[in-house]
C-alpha cells in the first residue's frame, strides 16, 4: 500500500488537520540510514511530521526542514520536506543501543535528548527562508512539534506521531495527525477535540488495527464534523543529482581541487539522504577546474 495523506477542514471552520500514512517512507528512510530499533523510531517521526508539515505549507517549490538537535545519543535529525510531502532525513548516529523506557516501549526522547532545539527552516520562495527555534520539550518529536507551533507560530497544535517497529525490526507501521485551531475557535470546540484524541489513543495501535489516515481523523477529531479537502500520496524522495554534487566540489576551491587530482585517485561521494553514491576520477576532477 502507498503512503499518502489526507487534509480535512471542521464544518465549522474553526479546526484544520491533516492525517498521514508513512509507513513505506519510514522503511526507506531507515533502510537507507541502517538504523537501530530506537533511531527507527526517532527518525521515522521527524519524516512523518516533515511531510505533513510540508504538504500544509502549500508554497510551490518551496520546503519544510526540520532540525532536532538536542544533545542525546543520536545526534542530530535532519528532515527536509518538498511542498507535496515527499520527505528525506538523516540521523547522525543510525547505529545506537536499544533504548527503551520498559519492555516494549522505546524511549525516543532519551535518544533525542532535551538539551538543545528544534528548529524550523520554512522555504516560502522569498528571498530569504523563515527560520524559527524553539527549545526541545522531551525529545519524543510530536511535543516538540506542538511546542514550535504554540511558541514559534502562534497556532494552537495537536501532533501525535508513531512508529511501530516489529520484532524482527523492521517498520510494521508509522503515521501521525497534526490538528490546529483557527482563530476565534470557541472552547466548546476545544473541549470535544480533546476530548475526541485522548479517545483515539496511540497512533501506532490505530494503524496497526488498520485504520486508514481518514479513519484516524474522524476518531480522533471525536464530536467534530470534518470535511475532507484533499489526498496526496508521498514518498522518501531524495533530489540530489551528479550536478548538485559537482557544485559541491566546485565550493572547495580550486587548492583542495588541485590537491585531489594531484593524488590521481577517483573519490567518491555519498549523498547523506539516499545511498547514491557518485565517483568522480582525478580526469573528471581536472575537467571540472578547467571549466571554473
Amino acid at each position: 500500500m502507498k503512503d499518502y495523506m489526507v487534509r480535512a477542514m471542521s464544518k465549522d471552520g474553526y479546526v484544520k488537520a491533516v492525517a498521514i500514512r508513512s509507513t513505506e517512507l519510514v522503511r526507506r528512510g531507515a533502510q537507507i540510514q541502517k538504523t537501530t530499533p530506537t533511531a527507527t523510531a526517532a527518525l521515522g517521526r521527524a519524516l512523518t511530521a516533515a511531510s505533513m508539515m510540508g504538504n500544509m505549507q502549500k508554497i510551490e517549490n518551496g520546503s519544510v526542514t526540520l532540525q532536532f538537535k538536542g544533545g542525546g545519543p543520536l545526534g542530530t535529525i535532519l528532515c527536509v520536506s518538498d511542498a507535496m510531502g515527499n520527505v528525506r532525513g538523516y540521523v547522525q548516529n543510525p547505529a545506537i543501543s536499544l533504548l527503551e523506557k520498559y519492555q516494549g516501549k522505546l524511549d525516543v526522547g532519551a535518544a533525542v535528548g532535551t538539551n538543545g532545539m528544534l528548529t524550523v527552516i520554512r522555504d516560502l520562495q522569498m528571498k530569504e527562508p523563515y527560520v524559527g527555534s524553539v527549545e526541545l520539550v522531551s525529545g519524543e518529536i510530536a511535543d516538540d512539534v506542538t511546542a514550535y507551533f504554540a511558541q514559534s507560530e502562534q497556532t494552537p497544535t495537536a501532533c501525535a506521531l508513531g512508529v511501530l517497529v516489529d520484532r524482527d525490526q523492521s517498520v510494521k507501521v508509522a503515521g501521525g495527525y497534526l490538528f490546529q485551531l483557527l482563530p476565534g475557535a470557541p472552547d466548546s470546540v476545544i473541549d470535544q477535540l480533546e476530548q475526541g484524541i485522548q479517545k483515539a489513543g496511540a497512533v501506532t495501535v490505530m494503524l496497526d488495527a488498520g485504520m486508514t489516515p481518514e479513519q484516524m481523523l474522524e476518531v480522533a477529531a471525536g464530536a467534530l464534523e470534518l470535511e475532507l479537502l484533499e489526498k496526496t500520496e508521498v514518498a522518501y524522495k531524495c533530489y540530489c543529482s551528479r550536478d548538485r554534487v559537482t557544485s559541491t566540489l566546485i565550493s572547495l576551491g580550486r587548492q583542495e581541487l588541485e590537491q585531489i587530482v594531484s593524488e590521481k585517485e577517483t573519490i567518491h561521494i555519498e549523498c547523506q539522504f539516499c545511498d547514491e553514491d557518485y565517483s568522480f576520477t582525478a580526469d573528471e576532477i581536472a575537467e571540472i577546474l578547467k571549466s571554473l
